[in-house]
């Protein structure tokens, strides 16, 4: 599979090296260019490319962003239409600035910015550093650490979460976009590691 990163943060630069490591084509891209780039891309290795965001919208198939929320507009909805798009960023005020999100989770204000493609959230509850040392994609499904998955495209889920067990995580289903808002900062769930059957129950207390 193709895979678009936009941010090559601490999520981003980990997802992508997951990513290639699980066999996927990566293009990795950021706001400063692709030349800002070749360390990143030379040590994840042949499956990784850099490129400018828009060339990363288009070649993904499955396309990513890890950016601060507050930049979410500047996402080239154009060059998105169509794909499966992951939005892992989060709404910190002190950081983006005051945003009126017109009662909306921050992915629908992501889904209203980019109708055309299919939305899904995840990777925004999970740390870097666990992201990057937690996987273990030999163990049990309901032994590994949790990564939470919200969207109203349920294939767009499915490719996303398959995703997810590729790199040795286990997805977990919190509902639709709007139903998202359980998996933002402030959440019990938030950055807090569990495994599926907490997940689980967690999310059920939560109603």
């Amino acid at each position: 599979m193709n895979i678009g990163v936009i941010g090559s943060g601490n999520i981003g630069a980990n997802a992508a090296k997951l990513f290639a490591a699980a066999g996927h084509r990566v293009a990795v891209s950021n706001s400063r260019g692709p030349e800002t780039l070749g360390e990143l891309v030379r040590g994840i290795g042949p499956n990784a490319r850099a490129a400018t965001v828009e060339e990363a919208a288009g070649f993904g198939d499955v396309v990513m962003e890890a950016i601060p929320f507050g930049l979410y507009e500047s996402l080239p909805a154009g060059g998105l239409a169509g794909k499966i798009f992951v939005t892992a960023s989060n709404y910190y005020p002190g950081r983006d600035g005051e945003i009126d999100h017109d009662g909306l989770a921050s992915s629908e204000l992501v889904q209203r910015h980019l109708p055309g493609a299919r939305v899904v959230k995840a990777f925004n509850t999970i740390y870097y550093e666990r992201l990057r040392d937690n996987g273990r994609p030999d163990a049990p499904l309901e032994d590994r650490e949790v990564v939470f998955v919200a969207g109203d495209d349920g294939e767009a889920k499915r490719v996303v979460s398959g995703l997810i067990e590729e790199i040795g995580f286990a997805p977990v289903d919190t509902g639709t976009l709007a139903g998202s808002r359980r998996q933002e900062p402030g959440s019990p769930i938030y950055n807090v590691p569990m495994g599926p059957e907490k997940a689980r129950e967690m999310l059920a207390e939560m109603g």
